[in-house]
């Protein structure tokens, strides 16, 4: 997992680090210094949360620094967190202990490969981390998350619009690799998606063949 592709070629994260080597370090900085104003980093989490029973298990797709999975750690579930930029995982596990951070392409995410075998109950993928990705790895980020999952397990994501990734693209990528919208969402406060929504948070099932 500590190996990166060259699926990263295109990715806009790599390119914002590339061209500014401090990138990683502000926004590592940027969401240590929210949390100590005490602005609330926990939206996400606690919608998650609020999907699986005690103790689940979750993977968390483009941690970052671990902000969302430090949060479901702290509510009691077995967190492993997965993400391509070093810096950011070097900051998860100095500021999260705890969880289980790599630092790994979602392209070809293969945690069996790492020794964690069992699957999850849902994977998280939040902070736009969709929208980063090289447009070519899109589909294969997606399947490689339904493949992580329990039976049953769900995928949820959230994206803003105006970001390089329309939400019909998203759909169509969604369709393709198996999975299935269960609850479409304008935002992590629950408000109901529409077709002028400016956010969409998708909460993903592998679909049910029919027949």
């Amino acid at each position: 997992m500590s190996e990166l592709s060259d699926n990263t070629s295109a990715n806009k994260w790599i390119a914002l680090t590339e061209q500014n080597p401090d990138h990683s370090s502000w926004y590592v900085e940027r969401f240590r210094s929210m949390a100590a104003a005490g602005d609330d980093l926990e939206g996400e989490a606690r919608f998650v949360d609020a999907m699986v029973s005690r103790r689940a298990r979750v993977l968390d797709a483009g941690c970052g620094p671990g902000r969302v999975g430090a949060h479901l750690a702290a509510a009691g579930h077995h967190v492993v967190g997965v993400d391509i930029d070093p810096v950011l995982i070097d900051a998860a596990e100095h500021d999260h202990p705890g969880p289980t951070w790599l630092v790994g392409d979602l392209a070809e995410l293969d945690l069996p490969a790492s020794g964690i075998a069992e699957g999850f109950d849902v994977v998280v993928c939040a902070g736009n981390v969709l929208t980063f990705l090289d447009p070519s790895t899109r589909r294969p980020v997606l399947a490689r998350m339904a493949a992580h999952l329990r039976e049953g397990g769900r995928v949820v994501t959230g994206f803003g619009a105006g970001r390089g990734y329309s939400f019909e693209q998203f759909f169509d990528d969604v369709q393709s690799v198996g999975l299935a919208p269960d609850v479409l969402l304008a935002g992590w406060d629950l408000r109901p998606f529409a077709a002028d929504s400016g956010f969409l948070v998708a909460v993903l099932s592998v679909a049910v063949p029919v027949g």
